[in-house]
């Protein structure tokens, strides 16, 4: 599942992830793709930097929305639910591996482990 998200041109961005990273613009959109690979962990590929530390994702497992939760407490939604292939593998993740893709070439220039905390709404 990839998520595409480009600029707003009616009203600016709030809560949601194009404000929290670094080089969105119609030419040069956030791509954000959430895969589990063969072993069954959860990794979230991203193409653009984000602005400030992600503290912890947060991922709700009734209604399969994740959000990712900044270091000073904000909350950002990822802007659509998870696809059950993938959400089914949420339910024994304690950590997400993020992995920065280089926006020109697409390999990986970085990566980190994020905690991941479960909730039923």
């Amino acid at each position: 599942m990839t998520e595409h998200i480009g600029q707003d041109t009616g009203t600016p961005p709030a809560g949601n992830l194009t404000d929290f990273v670094y080089g969105v613009s119609d030419q040069s959109p956030l791509k954000v793709e959430v895969a589990i690979n063969d072993e069954g962990k959860v990794i979230l590929f991203h193409n653009k930097v984000f602005k400030n530390d992600l503290s912890w994702l947060e991922f709700d497992l009734g209604t399969s929305k994740l959000d990712f939760i900044l270091d000073d407490g904000e909350v950002r939604d990822f802007g659509m639910p998870l696809d059950r292939s993938v959400s089914k593998h949420m339910h024994n993740t304690h950590q997400v591996l993020t992995v920065l893709l280089d926006d020109e070439t697409g390999f990986a220039k970085e990566g980190n482990f994020i905690p991941l905390i479960l909730h039923q709404s």
